[in-house]
């Protein structure tokens, strides 16, 4: 895919992963749709991606809103008069054992915005995408392959992200392209410091430092616009996640006992 004077729609835009791709989707000659719930931290990825020359909107929307998915691809096409691709990104996540959960009521929340906030940006985006024959960019986590302790609800919103893209990519082929992007932990975001705990309150107090395993925000954004350009499906952050499939099926054991001690040094 040749990204000049493509229109792209990014969610969870207004940091991380989300600002870091619209930025470096601009500088490719994009034009992008950044939409979040922050207006304030919207307008300020957008300004920043006009001082680089780029070209950008910006739409304040709550994605676990069916309505406002559908008016998110309704503006973005009055806008730009199509639509190429679709950045499933928002996404929030939990840190808790599940039988330390005090109330498992956020469960639904992490459900209605990994899962069904992408269902319902990818209904209203889908009949646009097969007109360009467009693709869907799903920024996705190794934990969607596998278990993974204490992010029991996390796995399972992603998970269920995971089978929906895989059978859309089935249905859909030939009229439209999927790449999920499988990524570990990724440095410069702030998805721990919002994830569920135990408690059930978003926004944890606990920083839990990153391990020399991480990957930079940049590097990771990177190698995914690269993913993009030479239309892959699949993306590994860092390579070694390709390894989990394999593992999976031929060394469960060995694979549990990795992910539990990577769940250690990370507390």
């Amino acid at each position: 895919m040749i990204l000049n004077e493509k229109v792209f729609i990014v969610t969870g835009a207004s940091s991380g992963i989300g600002e870091e791709i619209s930025k470096q989707l601009a500088l490719k000659g994009a034009k992008v749709v950044c939409a979040a719930r922050r207006i304030k931290e919207l307008e300020r990825v957008r300004n920043s991606i006009l001082t680089l020359g780029g070209q950008a909107i910006c739409l304040k929307i709550d994605i676990d809103q069916q309505k406002n998915c559908e008016t998110l691809i309704s503006q973005s096409i009055k806008e730009y008069g199509k639509l190429d691709g679709l950045v499933l990104n928002a996404g929030i996540s939990m840190w808790a054992k599940f039988d330390e959960i005090k109330n498992i009521g956020f469960f639904k929340d992490l459900i209605q915005t990994n899962y069904l906030g992408a269902v319902y940006c990818v209904h209203a985006a889908l009949p646009h995408l097969k007109r360009s024959k467009g693709k869907i960019i799903s920024c996705s986590t190794g934990q969607a392959l596998m278990g993974f302790p204490n992010h029991s609800g996390y796995v399972a919103s992603k998970h269920a992200l995971h089978g929906f893209l895989s059978t859309l990519a089935i249905e859909n082929k030939n009229e439209i392209t999927i790449l999920e992007a499988v990524l570990s932990w990724i440095r410069g975001t702030n998805l721990r410091q919002n994830s569920f705990g135990p408690s059930g309150k978003s926004k944890n107090k606990t920083i839990r430092k990153h391990t020399k395993e991480s990957v930079s925000l940049k590097e990771c954004v990177r190698r995914i616009i690269n993913a993009i350009e030479k239309d892959k499906t699949t993306v590994y952050i860092p390579k070694k996640l390709s390894l989990i499939p394999f593992l999976k099926m031929f060394f469960k054991n060995f694979l549990d006992k990795k992910v539990s001690s990577a769940i250690n040094k990370n507390k």
